[in-house]
């Protein structure tokens, strides 16, 4: 089994090439799915949250993302704090579905990190995808898509690793520039060397 790390930059669509490798035959392990998936109610990670930043941040007896992320954004004790219960969590989510995966006959496993550079994991990886946009195509797919103000947006970016870094870094890059069947036309690419018939 190979393990592979996806990751891009806000904006990038990395969701979107995410789901083609899916079409292709990837076992897709998203980071994201886990975050959602360790503090969901009954869990060991919703009741630390709720420990830490009190009942103010349940709402509907889910953890008010929305909120949360209001203040780790702003805060950046606040942020040390919910990334210290939440990592190890989120690690331990995805080693069991990659375990699982492998378990199952995967022959590619892809990771699915929005931070993988930023926590420097990619010794972990045999290679690692990197979705690729300009920070300017970024910003606005932010604003348009999502309903972000471009200030921002443009925080979201600042707190990342610049994405022509990641490209630099990167084994394999996807330019999501074009349109939907050119993107699909580079993953069936990677694909095809990642998992060869």
């Amino acid at each position: 089994m190979k393990l592979i790390g996806l990751t891009g930059g806000a904006g990038s669509g990395k969701s979107t090439v995410s789901g083609m490798f899916r079409q292709f035959g990837a076992a897709i392990v998203d980071a994201d799915e886990a975050t959602h998936e360790v503090y969901a109610p009954g869990t060991r990670g919703f009741d630390e949250v709720v420990a830490r930043f009190g009942r103010d941040y349940v709402r509907d007896d889910q953890i008010d993302r929305e909120r949360l992320g209001e203040l780790v954004f702003r805060d950046a004790s606040a942020r040390q704090a919910l990334n210290a219960i939440v990592h190890p969590l989120v690690r331990e989510w995805m080693a069991e579905r990659t375990a699982e995966a492998a378990d199952e006959g995967a022959r590619v496993v892809i990771q699915d990190v929005a931070l993988l550079f930023e926590n420097r994991l990619q010794s972990l990886y045999e290679g690692v995808v990197v979705v690729y946009v300009p920070a300017a195509m970024q910003v606005a797919r932010l604003v348009d898509s999502r309903g972000l103000t471009s200030e921002r947006a443009n925080a979201l970016l600042a707190s990342q690793m610049p994405i022509d870094e990641k490209r630099a870094l990167a084994n394999y890059v996807i330019d999501n520039t074009g349109s939907r069947e050119e993107t699909r036309e580079q993953v069936e690419k990677v694909w095809r060397e990642l998992a060869p018939s």
